[in-house]
């Protein structure tokens, strides 16, 4: 058996999104470290995740490489078992060059896996006619079949003992070519991958048409381009009405082909929303006629499996199958194997959670009264009270939790809002206050405080009831430009505020600080500094004129002093002579 599951997560691309919880039917996704990945024991391979992810994290198994090995192997002829949905696939594209462009990858012929459902058919008619059951459940979806055994086990056996068409074709195939000879299902089903991990003797590997696709553009084969030979046509002979199994209702229109007894009720399902609603609280014995239950995974049929591209309207999809299916008018039985298969139940087992439990998980994402429990379904799943479960399971984290998320938020603004030295208000276009914090409430004053008292943060006030510089917001508002004044003079106030937008044209914040006594510490420093300079300047101007007097006197000094010198030194000069 292949170890790791059809379905992964390519970690580093998930998202945060959490889009495939919300749309998996089984909830077999768990969430650790905000990446989704899926619970192989819970999942029954529908693909949903797979179709929905918007960042295409979610990825199916390429077992291309599987198949390219095979037929490499010279020892081992392979055979292909081609769903009938191909026609939607390759569109326009005759099935003599779709063979061709088969044959030309390696293979040693090309069947159709509607030979398999023929075989189904005829079979499970037999069962019909000559049933005890009341009711029976086709098994030729193994997304359904693994539905059945996981989620309602008590209807296990109420499946039809038989292989799946895929399986009943691989059987027929080496019955036809050998016990050796393998064969590679192609189609539009990730389910197939888990028929072919847990029956590997029969379908070698399960390939979907994108892989085919582009195996074909890797090798260079266009199959439009194509003259198919002598060679190219179905082994060992082309289907007939087993073609119509990719479409809603086609299988109870094969099978009632065959039934010889003309009392069963068909009932056709897709979707398993659908199912479920079908299944749901159903007790077998309450069904008291013959019933056959014709259900598929995929609405509207495997014709819309999450292998194919959906790219076209549903209507001409069916069209088209319906036009390549040849009915022949007098059905005959074929020749087959024998598909007898039992299925049993492998029920998804989960721990009995207590209430207490419950309750807890709830409270852990502020979820303390019935009324807070809205059940909007953002986190993926359908009530809180099945995301609690999650929870204490370990699937879900409470950040998927939006209200949890919004009332963190909000806690987080609020104590920052209460922490910051300043006022603070925002409104949106209309003036309307959506938050503000107390130091607002208090700078806005008079019937501002006392509103607070009732309503704190003063949601839903009209700004201009509270300042009468509200205008300046509007200005912000229409001319998308920050407003900013150090000294707004309010009263007998000094404010410093900064108008900002926080949507352009449609909220805007402000942050508010008053600074009156700021600006009278400053104008009284300066005051006093002006004090100092002055006393410095005529403490300066003394002390000049001091050193002025200083110096004359001392200049009159040394001039009396030198006139003396130079009339002793000239009497003194005169003698010598």
């Amino acid at each position: 058996m292949k170890q790791n599951y059809p379905i992964y997560t390519v970690e580093a691309e998930c998202q945060d999104c959490f889009k495939c919880v919300r749309q998996c039917p089984v909830k077999a996704i768990r969430v650790q470290g905000a990446h989704a990945s899926v619970i192989p024991e819970l999942c029954i391979a529908c693909g949903n995740c797979v179709q929905v992810c918007p960042v295409q994290a979610k990825k199916v198994r390429n077992d291309w490489e599987g198949a390219k090995r095979l037929l490499k192997d010279s020892a081992q002829q392979v055979y292909v078992s081609l769903a009938p949905s191909w026609v939607n696939e390759f569109k326009g594209l005759s099935s003599g060059r779709m063979i061709a462009a088969l044959l030309r990858l390696g293979f040693a012929g090309v069947s159709e896996t509607a030979l398999g459902a023929q075989i189904v058919s005829g079979r499970t008619a037999e069962l019909l006619c000559g049933a005890q059951a009341q009711l029976m459940i086709s098994s030729a979806c193994p997304v359904v079949v693994d539905f059945i055994r996981k989620y309602y086990p008590g209807l296990a056996g109420l499946i039809s003992p038989v292989l799946s068409p895929a399986l009943s074709h691989a059987k027929f195939l080496q019955e036809q070519y050998g016990a050796d000879c393998k064969v590679v299902f192609i189609g539009p089903c990730i389910g197939k991958k888990n028929e072919s991990d847990r029956h590997p003797d029969r379908i070698a590997v399960a390939l979907l048409f994108s892989r085919l696709r582009q195996w074909f553009r890797d090798e260079g084969i266009n199959p439009y381009a194509l003259t198919p030979g002598p060679e190219a046509v179905f082994v060992p002979f082309p289907a007939r009405e087993g073609a119509l199994y990719p479409i809603e209702g086609g299988m109870n229109a094969t099978i009632s082909r065959y039934a010889a007894c003309k009392d069963i009720n068909f009932v056709s399902i897709a979707g398993l929303d659908a199912l479920r609603q079908t299944l749901d609280g159903l007790q077998p014995g309450e069904v008291r006629e013959p019933v056959f239950l014709e259900a598929l995974a995929c609405t509207g049929g495997c014709v819309h499996g999450p292998g194919t591209e959906h790219n076209s309207p549903g209507l001409l999809e069916r069209l088209r199958v319906l036009r390549q299916a040849e009915i022949s008018a007098d059905p005959t039985l074929m020749a087959a194997p024998d598909i007898s298969e039992q299925y049993q139940v492998a029920p998804v087992l989960r721990r009995e959670i207590s209430l207490r439990e419950i309750q807890d998980a709830l409270s852990s994402i502020g979820k303390t009264s019935s009324e807070q429990e809205i059940n909007c379904g953002g986190c993926g799943y359908f009530t809180c009270h099945n995301f609690a479960q999650a929870l204490i399971e370990g699937k879900a984290e409470p950040n998927m939790c939006v209200s949890y998320l919004r009332k963190l938020a909000q806690k987080k603004s609020n104590a920052m809002l209460r922490c910051i030295p300043a006022a603070v208000v925002i409104v949106d276009r209309n003036l309307t206050v959506l938050e503000s914090n107390k130091r607002f409430a208090d700078l806005a004053g008079g019937e501002t405080v006392e509103l607070w008292a009732v309503l704190p943060g003063l949601a839903g006030l009209d700004l201009r009831r509270s300042i009468s510089f509200a205008a300046l917001f509007e200005q912000v508002l229409v001319s998308g430009e920050e407003y900013h004044c150090d000294t707004f003079k309010l009263g007998e106030r000094l404010l410093s505020i900064t108008i900002f937008n926080i949507d352009p044209g449609q909220v805007a914040g402000a942050i508010i600080f008053d600074v009156t006594t700021a600006e009278l510490r400053r104008e009284e420093i300066a005051e006093r500094a002006q004090e100092v300079i002055q006393k410095n300047l005529s403490t300066v101007q003394e002390i000049a004129c001091r050193l002025g007097e200083h110096m004359a006197e001392t200049e009159l000094l040394l001039r009396s002093i030198a006139e003396k010198y130079s009339d002793h030194q000239i009497g003194a000069g005169g003698g010598a002579e």
